[in-house]
């Protein structure tokens, strides 16, 4: 069964730097996606960053400031997103998630796998 591990998150101060990391258990497909969402309070989610196996990567909505990034385990399933010079804005719940095909775009529908999601609070 495929699961998908979730870490990071936490109380971030506002400037500073977050990280997340993903990794896929109990996948191995050589074709997929992994993506990051991210919902706001009172907000739907939407996607953030994506990346496949072929190392191709999306960005959309804010992370097209530049602030965000996204990296792959070359060995594994497994992605670590960052955050540079973090907002209030940036702080919500952000889900990853796995997708069979090596295709990103910030559709829920592609996504057959999801994490339970990590808290993110970026104090001001």
């Amino acid at each position: 069964q495929v699961q998908l591990v979730e870490s990071g998150g936490g109380l971030v101060q506002s400037g500073g730097s977050l990280s997340l990391t993903c990794a896929a258990v109990g996948f191995a497909q050589e074709n997929f996606a992994i993506a990051w969402f991210h919902q706001s309070p009172g907000k739907e989610r939407a996607g953030v960053s994506c990346i496949t196996s072929s190392d191709a990567r999306a960005l959309w909505g804010d992370a097209l400031e530049g602030r965000f990034a996204i990296t792959r385990d070359s060995a594994k399933a497994a992605v670590e997103f960052k955050v540079d010079r973090v907002r209030p804005s940036d702080s919500g719940t952000y889900y990853c998630a796995l997708a069979t095909r090596r295709m990103c775009a910030p559709d829920e529908k592609l996504f057959h796998y999801w994490g339970q999601g990590v808290q993110v609070t970026v104090s001001s």
